[in-house]
């Protein structure tokens, strides 16, 4: 990751699909608060003639097993925002150009953004920090794996099998051979991604069995959260494509890596210098100190956005490369907080706290509207715990997602950093969530309660 400057961002994502003659419609997509891709699909004439487009507000808060939060958050009246596109997002979906797609936002009557709308709380702390004369920079890493496609996911999943029927065995980090064993949709996948206009930069056999990693480039950090949600819908489509299934859960079977989707951040001032180094002396800034101290600082009471589901937290494992702690050290991947060894141009810091099941738009906004807020009021970070192990250190995280909805829900600084309206509806769906999984009996509880207990 280097910093962003005028001369030379790729700016391509932003240029957006101007001849729509091929597509017959378009998909209105509105990232809900789980960054699942709602929306309508509407006569490609009409959006072409900017027609209005309408949705229930109450959508952006669909939970993931289709419920709602109480109706005291949205109201009774369950209202109607308008969808506007953003048209730097407009394409034509590479494996159907019959169909274009284009993300928007929710924007009610009177040109409010939404409250509920995840895009809209990245959009405010993006303006917090224009206010500041500042710019930041993210690229994430995302992790996930892929698995036989079938109709037996509640029983668990089953490896994929490659070329001649083999089932991927030993543990094959960085191997290339493992990754070549599902060339075709590798190369389906890269024209779809092109096509979309996702910015990739390397991509990986991961540790775990039929786990993988790829990049995005760095760039504005409302673009990357845009093309996160491209990534997953061409992964998934292209995956189904081949037999496979692409998961994001944090920790998708049990004694495996759990999968991740590191940030790397820097921030940049007006005339493109990064501000967390001396472009001289290469020494980090007072700036860098204070945005890291930031994050130790606030970033315990956004856990529940970093790890939003009950299986989030099951990748935090000590010794699992997934951090228990806010330390931080260069170069060191048991920490939370990661300096990459880098010259003062690409200085920045990698969070590793957040899943591959975090919104991105809301993993992003927390972590930003943290540093930022770090820089703000002067902070100091603590002092680097160098190679030593970050899991000698004592546990610092919410104790699982009980206490990250209570920690998150009574935090002032997240109300007045990501809006209170939205941190109270979000609460709302979480704990919606929550108690549906509380309403189910699990396997283990049958398997060691019911004779023994």
């Amino acid at each position: 990751m280097t910093a962003l400057t005028v001369e030379d961002t790729d700016m391509s994502y932003r240029t957006p699909v101007t001849d729509l003659s091929a597509a017959r419609d378009v998909a209105c997509v509105f990232p809900d608060v789980n960054a699942i891709p709602r929306g309508k699909i509407r006569p490609a004439r009409d959006f072409k003639a900017g027609a209005e487009l309408r949705i229930a507000e109450a959508i952006g808060l669909h939970t993931v097993d289709g419920n709602y939060p109480d109706d005291d958050i949205t109201g009774d009246s369950d209202q109607d925002v308008r969808l506007v596109p953003d048209l730097r997002s407009l394409r034509l979906l590479p494996w159907r150009p019959s169909r274009a797609i284009a993300i928007h936002d929710a924007v009610h009557f009177d040109g409010r953004p939404s409250d509920f709308a995840a895009r809209s709380v990245l959009l405010r702390v993006l303006e917090a920090f224009e206010a500041r004369g500042l710019h930041a920079v993210v690229a994430p890493e995302i992790e996930f794996y892929l698995f036989e496609r079938n109709d037996r996911i509640e029983a668990g999943f089953e490896a994929p099998r490659g070329r001649g029927g083999v089932i991927e065995q030993s543990p094959a980090g960085y191997s290339l051979a493992a990754a070549d064993e599902h060339a075709a949709f590798w190369d389906e996948l890269g024209v779809a991604l092109e096509g979309l206009g996702v910015r990739t930069d390397t991509w990986l056999h991961e540790v775990g069995q039929s786990q993988y990693e790829l990049n995005l480039l760095h760039g504005d950090p409302l673009d990357v959260a845009d093309q996160v949600i491209y990534f997953k819908m061409a992964l998934r489509e292209v995956a189904a494509r081949h037999g496979l299934l692409a998961v994001f859960m944090a920790k998708p079977v049990a004694g495996q890596p759990g999968s991740s989707m590191h940030l790397h951040q820097s921030v940049v001032d007006a005339a493109g210098r990064n501000i967390f180094a001396d472009p001289a002396s290469g020494a980090d800034t007072e700036a860098f100190s204070a945005y890291i101290g930031g994050l130790q600082r606030y970033m315990p009471d956004f856990m529940l956005i970093f790890a939003p589901f009950i299986n989030s937290w099951r990748r935090y494992v000590h010794g699992s490369q997934a951090p228990v702690n806010l330390e931080w050290a260069e170069d060191n991947r048991t920490v939370a907080l990661r300096v990459p060894s880098s010259g003062p141009v690409a200085r920045r810091v990698e969070n590793r706290l957040a899943g591959s099941d975090a919104n991105p738009y809301l993993a992003i906004a927390a972590s930003l509207a943290c540093g930022l807020r770090g820089i703000e009021e002067g902070l100091a970070r603590r002092p680097s715990i160098g190679d030593r192990s970050g899991y000698t250190f004592p546990r610092e995280l919410p104790l699982g997602i009980e206490a990250a909805l209570l920690t998150l829900g009574a935090s002032v600084p997240a109300a007045e950093m990501l809006g209170a309206g939205f941190v109270r509806a979000y609460c709302g769906v979480k704990q919606t969530e929550f108690d549906a999984f509380m309403a189910e009996v699990g396997a283990w509880e049958r398997r060691h309660l019911a004779l023994q207990v």
